[in-house]
């Protein structure tokens, strides 16, 4: 440890959360909780800027549901391009007009753009921010957590917190200052990018392909620029070797047949794309969220998404802890149910990789088989679309609980001509009612919302705040049996604050 360190200048504040990054992960986690009134400081080394260098450029439709509850999709859906039909390796038909959601397509938005709307929404909100700050080291207790840091002027402070959560990507400081190891491995190496401008424009918003050894992928940024993708096995390089646009240029035109006419690169850059887990996304009071916790290759585009809907998961469990309406045991169902998925998007995305890049041609072949039987069975290639998109994913539920327990909840159309997620946006559990009962009256009106479904249905349902079920029933419950579910998940009144 270097530099003065300086204690006074950061109050020691037993019920803040500390954020480490500040890419889209963190933004929206630290959203949530400025929302919550929790307060929260968010760190980041980078100094104070948005940056057109990033590698995402998909939103799927768990992500834009999950956004729409916070008020922020009918902007970006303004600013981006809906695509909603993908073909994959020249057969492979998946429409995403049968998607049962309001986002049935793939929005097509480079990733500063949703970093400016969250980031503006946590400034809102009343989180802090730190650029050109770096966590130095942490050390927890049994009441909190210690963060050092050194700021742009290279002195030393230490900030004082509940909890702290790593959502500083791949190379995560906070992952290696807790000990978590960060198995896996490289899956492509010497993956090309580059924003160039296009002679001729491609037939579709999404171009994508892979032929022999070769793949390549386009996106327009929407200024007159294009991100290329490409990777060739045969140019097995570090990521420190001198590129040029001859060698991108050639890429793309093994894949796709053509380059496009590209020129005018603004900015081009090697790098090899890895497929790594924690074995745990908790140690103590540290967290780790998005690529500090998992990365997969882009197949798919699920890295951004995967990252976003785990802070929609941490955030609005950290804020019951921290408000006192939860027991910290609450914070450990985070492992549980984001783990698993984290898990699967590596398999799927490494799936499509090694789809995309077969050599042999029987490997081929079986290629071509297994997508034309994917075109043709239509239960399986939902059950696929389901899984990328992120609205097939359900948490685990107790043994005997109702079968939506654990479930995503549809935005579904509530009485009074709302929506819910129109009516998630305060970040407070929502209990719908059939219409022929009058919704209690809540008990905890600073943690609960109360609707009617506008359409006649038996279920009584309440939605969690990050839009799954937490608990359902199919008998209209007596009025004290509602009180002590509400109670359970919504905690007891008046609250008692944990640190």
């Amino acid at each position: 440890m270097t530099g003065t360190t300086d204690i006074a200048a950061a109050p020691l504040t037993p019920a803040r959360v500390v954020v480490v990054g500040s890419g889209p992960t963190g933004l929206l986690l630290a959203g949530d909780l400025a929302t919550a009134g929790i307060p929260v400081t968010v760190l980041e080394k980078r100094p104070r800027k948005l940056s057109n260098l990033s590698r995402a450029f998909v939103l799927h439709a768990r992500t834009l549901e999950q956004l729409d509850a916070r008020g922020l999709a009918d902007e970006l859906e303004a600013a981006g391009r809906a695509l909603d039909r993908l073909r994959l390796f020249g057969r492979l038909a998946i429409d995403l007009t049968d998607l049962p959601s309001r986002f049935n397509h793939l929005l097509v938005l480079p990733q500063y753009e949703v970093e400016k709307a969250l980031a503006r929404r946590a400034v809102e909100a009343g989180a802090e921010f730190r650029y050109d700050t770096e966590m130095t080291g942490l050390v927890q207790d049994t009441d909190g957590v210690t963060v050092e840091t050194r700021g742009p002027d290279g002195r030393t402070r230490t900030l004082r917190a509940a909890y702290l959560v790593g959502a500083d990507g791949m190379r995560s400081a906070v992952r290696d200052a807790v000990g978590l190891p960060f198995p896996g491995k490289s899956a492509i190496r010497s993956v090309v990018l580059a924003d160039v401008r296009l002679a001729e424009q491609p037939e579709g918003l999404l171009t994508v392909d892979a032929v022999g050894d070769a793949f390549a992928f386009l996106a327009p940024f929407g200024d007159g620029y294009h991100r290329v993708i490409g990777w060739h096995r045969g140019r097995d390089v570090p990521d420190t070797e001198p590129l040029d646009l001859a060698e991108i240029k050639e890429i793309t035109r093994r894949a796709l047949g053509r380059d496009y006419g590209m020129h005018d690169a603004r900015w081009m850059s090697r790098f090899h794309s890895d497929e790594r887990q924690a074995p745990a996304y908790r140690a103590g009071r540290v967290f780790l969220a998005g690529d500090a916790a998992h990365v997969h290759t882009p197949a798919g585009g699920q890295g951004m998404n995967t990252g976003l809907q785990d802070a929609a998961n941490l955030g609005w469990k950290l804020a019951s802890v921290l408000a006192g309406h939860a027991d910290a045991d609450l914070l450990d169902t985070y492992q549980a149910e984001r783990h698993p998925v984290g898990r699967s998007v590596l398999r799927s995305s490494g799936g499509i990789v090694r789809l995309a890049t077969v050599r042999h041609p029987w490997s081929r072949a079986a290629r071509a088989a297994l997508t034309g039987l994917l075109n043709t069975l239509g239960p399986a290639r939902r059950k696929v679309t389901a899984q990328i998109t992120g609205i097939g994913y359900r948490y685990p539920a107790p043994r005997g609980a109702h079968p939506l327990t654990g479930t995503r909840v549809p935005d579904v159309r509530l009485a009074g001509g709302t929506r819910l997620h129109e009516a998630l946006r305060e970040g407070r559990f929502v209990l719908i009612t059939p219409d022929h009962e009058p919704p209690p009256a809540p008990a905890r009106p600073d943690r609960l919302t109360t609707a009617h479904w506008a359409s006649p249905r038996r279920t009584t349902l309440l939605v969690r705040p990050d839009g799954y079920a937490a608990w359902a029933s199919d008998a209209i419950p007596a009025p004290g049996a509602l009180r002590s579910v509400l109670t359970t998940y919504l905690g007891p009144a008046p609250a008692r604050r944990l640190g």
